[in-house]
């Protein structure tokens, strides 16, 4: 039956009325496009992975999951069918879309070296949503990205986060201010200006703190763009993110948190292994640096088996794809677990570190990071084990989309 079969053999309706009916049907079928996603293998990421597996997509929304033998697939349904389903993946810290992809001054909008204290600065203000690094991690099963300014300055600026798609950062978005960016250590000194050490970075950190603290005492929020940020820190809204490798930078990033009684997530900890106790006890969750990072500087006692040990250990973790000055171009997340699934980490904990784990960390995981009735319908389509390096990511759905549909 076509579009139009409904009209009556042999009326005589003026062609224009004909192809206005053909439009708004065929409008009518996008806006209501309904998709089931059938896959050998289905990652729900809330119980053990499903076989033969069926998610319902309506809308932007997930309808329904389970086995083919428990969800009926509706026949007007766009089926998709894949080897193994995942939910959408999660990079818990990145640049990308502030960072582009030629590497060159025009597109490297991720750190402003004018100050080492700028917490005002908004990542929404420097997000590009066509950067082609954006297009590149959604065709690897990327649908969620926590971004924003590098930790190349005591407190470099804030960070969001963004779904990969849309041609705008008011299109992408899901939080427009999620942590602000502290990094302590080597690459929190700045040359020619404070901090020069770590006990100036300290207590410069410090020092800001302390006034937004007496703010806070006054129930005064200040009114300038530093000072706002900084009292909504101390009023616990938003967390330090606190780019911490050493141990003796992650103990001071743990003592001025207890100090203030503020809410922190430890960024990077490649000596994380050294106070797996000290960071328990916190309750502050890591998200890690890349397993393939290099070793070297502050990172020298890095090791691909430390998620292995934050999950042995009951701290709760996520893998970053991270900012190096080296990279010019951006990891890839999925490669970041799979490495780390080989060292210490089961294949579902290193996908969960990637999906609702990550999800949970940044507060999003009512909307994502599993495949659950009413969540977002962001879902990766492989045509094998998502952690093997060998397989490839054959289709991406970000909000009942489909959005990609390259064999990458």
């Amino acid at each position: 039956m076509n579009k139009i079969s409904f009209i009556k053999k042999g009326t005589n309706i003026p062609l224009r009325f004909l192809l206005t009916a053909s439009v708004i049907l065929s409008f009518s079928a996008i806006i209501s496009a309904q998709i089931a996603v059938k896959g050998e293998t289905v990652w729900t990421m809330t119980g053990e992975p499903i076989s033969n597996g069926v998610v319902l997509i309506k809308g932007s929304k997930i309808e329904a999951v389970g086995t083919e033998d428990q969800v009926k697939i509706p026949a007007n349904y766009r089926v998709i069918s894949a080897k193994v389903v995942t939910p959408g993946l999660i990079d818990a810290r990145t640049v990308v879309g502030l960072n582009g992809y030629l590497g060159q001054p025009h597109d490297q909008m991720a750190i402003d070296r004018s100050a080492s204290v700028q917490p005002e600065l908004r990542a929404i203000d420097a997000y590009d949503a066509r950067e082609r690094l954006v297009t590149w991690l959604r065709e690897f099963g990327v649908t969620t990205l926590h971004t924003g300014h590098q930790p190349s300055a005591l407190i470099s600026g804030q960070t969001m986060i963004v779904k990969t798609t849309g041609n705008t950062v008011e299109e992408a978005m899901v939080k427009p201010v999620a942590m602000v960016s502290v990094a302590l250590g080597q690459s929190g000194m700045a040359q020619g200006r404070s901090p020069g050490t770590r006990s100036k970075a300290a207590a410069m950190l410090r020092a800001e703190l302390i006034k937004a603290q007496e703010s806070a005492k006054k129930d005064d929020p200040p009114n300038d763009l530093k000072g706002e940020i900084m009292y909504r820190v101390i009023k616990g809204e938003i967390p330090l993110l606190v780019y911490a490798e050493k141990s003796l930078d992650i103990m001071t990033a743990l003592r001025i948190a207890d100090e203030f009684k503020i809410k922190i997530i430890l960024e990077g900890a490649a000596d994380a292994h050294m106070h797996l106790n000290e960071i328990k006890a916190s309750g502050f969750p890591v998200i890690l640096h890349p397993t393939m990072a290099r070793s070297g500087g502050d990172r020298e006692n890095l090791s691909m088996e430390t998620a292995g040990k934050l999950k042995a250990a009951g701290i709760p973790f996520a893998l970053q794809s991270g900012f190096e000055g080296y990279v010019p171009k951006t990891r890839v997340i999925l490669f970041e677990a799979g490495i780390a699934a080989a060292n210490g980490l089961s294949r579902r904990d290193a996908l969960a570190s990637i999906t609702i784990d990550a999800a949970r960390i940044l507060g999003i995981d009512g909307r994502v990071g599993s495949l659950a009735v009413g969540k977002d319908a962001d879902i990766a389509l492989y045509d094998g084990d998502p952690l093997e390096y060998v397989t490839h990511c054959v289709g991406t759905i970000i909000d009942g989309k489909i959005v990609s549909e390259v064999q990458r």
